[in-house]
Order: structure tokens, then C-alpha cells, then sequence
């Protein structure tokens, strides 16, 4: 019998197992995908101190001790169906149904696609994809290629790419359509840019992005920007060129591109072709949270978050008897985020199960959440703070 299953083998759902195992709960954790770690199998980059996080140990190290302790993992396993019952939930899955009293759905995010014409030609994927494939099976996406889309997540992927001797021959922006809106505008995408100046590997672009924080300039900035962009890495970040379509027959071939202006207007004769034989689109990251809606969980829609989440608190709890979240799924963040929620999770769980001295041990996890989140050098979104306090907020009232 298990006293807990939870549905997500990534930095959260594993660390959520870790803590409810150590505090004498019998777990399992079901993951549709072969391997467990979620989107840690693709992460691989430089910290600050010089040292490498790379996903694939961290997220053998997890599986490791979630293992040591008992922990049940479940691979290839999809969860289509879930439904309360009086004994707590009853859980419908590709290899059986399960009915557990406490389930935790620690599901992650899922990308947004930046679409423009000739978007599903066999060698154009998501940022994501691009990544996996890199990084996880060590396949070579392509020779030479450009990314479509400009954010934390590209910027992040684009490097790894890099250092599997990948060459990018570009970043630039897609062409601005009904769903690009923000994507396509060169200065919406400035003002997020300078949201990681301090990443920057050349102290000039540092001290660049500082002074661009200032509304006046930023307008000079645009008009002033070089057209074949400043490089990072030796990759050409181009906010005042576009993507306009991607062509070929049976494959990619080729991209045409324009020069756009301050404005995101194309500028008038700078539509070329430049041959390429791979896209990667990045759009953003939203929470993958239909399972939350399939059990009838409330939600709210909370932008700094990542758009619509389950109703939850800082316990993790959602107001369901017995349904928590965590990682995510509650919000887009780091991994190392969605490890420390996992951990409050499981102390969350344990105490729903009646295992006492929790409580102490839970405020000093919910600290520490806030404490890893402080510290985090990339936000996905800039106001995640705000919106972690409006949701726990909008929990107290229900």
C-alpha cells in the first residue's frame, strides 16, 4: 500500500519523495517519460563560482537516494485520469489504477510555441527539444541554424548548444503576428533582456545593460542598435532583425530574414534568404497543470507565475483533502526552486499523514524556499516574489 504517489519524476517530485520516505511514508513516483529528472536531464551550464551544474548528476543524485530510502520510480508511465474518493485518490494510469490517500502532482512546465510560416518543417523544434536532444541523447540537431526568439530560456539553451559544437549563427526575433505580439517587439524584448545583464560574459555589455536600465535611453538604445547585434559567446543577439518564414521543400533550407525597425517594423527592401539547416523556436514556458484541472482543482490566473496555476498555499497543500503541488506546475522557476518546493511537499505530506515533530521542520523548509529563490540568478519572470505572495493570499480567502 502506498501512502503517497506522486505524479513527476523531476527536481520536485523526487525531492518530495526523498522527504516523505526519510520521514518513514512508503512513496511512488510514476513519470511517463524513460528517465527520471524531468527538465533537469537537459540543463548544463557555468555557475557563477566557476563550477558546472549538470543536470544528469544532479538528477542522478536524486534518483539515487530517493532509491536508498525506498522510494518505488515508475517509468513510462502516463496518468490520464484522476478522482476523489472518501479514502482520499483514485488514480488512473497506463499500468493500473492506484487509489492513494495523498497525491502530489509535481507535472512541470510545458513551451508556448513563437509560430511563423514554414514553423513544422522536419528540422525546425522547440528550444526545448533542441536541448533534450542535445544534452540528454546526444544527437546533433543540425550543422548550422538560428534560434527564433529571444528570452532567458534561448539564451540559457544556446549556450549548451554551443558547447556541443553547434554553430548558431544567430538569435533574432520572430516576425510579429497575432501571437508573437510581445515576442516580435525589440523593445519589450530589451527591457527583458536587461533582466540578465548581469549574466553577460563582457563587462561592457554588463555596464551597457545597467545604463540601458534608465526608460530614456532604452529608445536610443534600440536606434542605436548595431545590426548584426552584440555577440555573447560569439553568438550574434540581434533585436533589429526578424524571421519572417522558414523554407524548403522537405526540409529546412533556407530562413528569410529582415532588418526591422525601433518600432518592430520591417524595414523596406532588407528581406533576404540565408541558408541554414536547422530552427529552434522559443517561445516561453507556461505550468503543465491539467491533471490539477482534471481533479478539480481552483485556479488562478497569475501572470508573474506563468499563467494559470492550481490554487495552493506555502504548505503546498491545494484546498483538496489530500492533493498537493509543487515545482513547476505552481509557478515557472528554477530547479533548484522546484527541489526546495518539493522538499516542503513532502514535510507537508507527512504531516497530513500524522508523523509529528513536522511543524518546525516545515517553516525552516518554506524558509528555505525563499532563501533559494533570492539567491536564483535567472527569473523567468521578475515579479515572481509578488506572485507567489498573491497566490498564497488568494488561498487564505477561499
Amino acid at each position: 500500500m502506498t501512502d503517497v504517489l506522486i505524479v513527476g519524476a523531476g527536481p520536485a517530485g523526487l525531492s518530495a519523495a526523498i522527504s516523505c520516505s526519510e520521514r518513514g511514508l512508503k512513496v511512488t513516483v510514476v513519470d511517463e517519460f524513460m528517465k527520471p529528472g524531468g527538465r533537469l536531464l537537459g540543463q548544463l551550464h557555468q555557475e557563477p563560482n566557476g563550477t558546472w551544474w549538470n543536470g544528469i548528476e544532479e538528477s542522478a543524485k536524486l534518483q539515487n537516494k530517493a532509491v536508498s530510502l525506498g522510494v518505488v520510480i515508475q517509468l513510462g508511465v502516463s496518468v490520464y485520469d484522476i478522482k476523489q474518493s472518501a479514502d482520499g485518490w483514485i488514480v488512473y494510469t497506463s499500468s493500473g489504477v492506484q487509489e492513494v490517500p495523498a497525491l502530489l502532482l509535481a507535472t512541470g512546465a510545458a513551451e508556448t510555441a513563437a509560430p511563423i510560416p514554414g514553423w513544422t518543417l522536419p528540422g525546425v523544434m522547440s528550444i526545448g527539444a533542441a536541448q533534450v536532444m542535445t544534452n540528454v541523447h546526444r544527437v546533433r540537431v543540425g550543422m548550422r541554424g538560428i534560434i527564433v526568439g529571444i528570452n532567458v530560456l534561448s539564451i540559457a539553451i544556446a549556450r549548451e548548444l554551443q558547447l556541443a559544437g553547434i554553430d548558431i549563427t544567430a538569435m533574432m526575433l520572430p516576425a510579429k503576428n497575432i501571437i508573437n505580439t510581445d515576442a516580435g517587439d525589440p523593445q519589450k524584448v530589451m527591457q527583458s533582456m536587461l533582466r540578465l545583464g548581469h549574466l553577460a560574459p563582457s563587462p561592457i555589455l554588463r555596464l551597457g545593460s545597467g545604463l540601458m536600465r534608465y526608460s530614456p535611453l532604452q529608445a536610443w538604445g534600440l536606434r542605436l542598435y548595431p545590426k548584426n547585434g552584440f555577440k555573447i559567446w560569439g553568438i550574434p543577439i540581434q533585436l533589429r532583425k526578424a524571421a519572417l518564414a522558414i523554407e524548403g521543400e522537405e526540409k529546412v533550407e533556407s530562413v528569410q530574414l529582415a532588418d526591422l525597425t525601433p518600432d518592430g517594423e520591417i524595414a523596406a527592401h532588407s528581406t533576404r534568404s540565408v541558408p541554414i539547416d536547422f530552427v529552434c523556436m522559443a517561445g516561453s514556458l507556461y505550468p503543465l497543470a491539467e491533471l490539477a484541472a482534471v481533479a478539480g482543482c481552483p485556479f488562478r490566473f497569475v501572470p508573474e507565475l506563468g499563467g494559470h496555476v492550481p490554487l495552493h498555499n506555502a504548505q503546498m497543500q491545494t484546498p483538496l483533502t489530500g492533493l498537493f503541488v509543487a515545482g513547476n506546475i505552481t509557478g515557472i522557476e528554477s530547479a533548484k526552486v522546484a527541489a526546495a518546493q518539493g522538499t516542503v511537499a513532502g514535510i507537508s505530506i507527512a504531516a497530513f499523514h500524522g508523523v509529528s515533530g513536522t511543524d518546525e521542520e516545515l517553516q525552516r523548509a518554506i524558509r528555505n524556499v525563499w532563501e533559494v529563490r533570492e539567491q536564483a540568478l535567472i527569473q523567468f519572470h521578475p515579479q515572481v516574489a509578488e506572485g507567489r505572495r498573491h497566490i498564497e493570499t488568494m488561498y487564505d480567502e477561499v
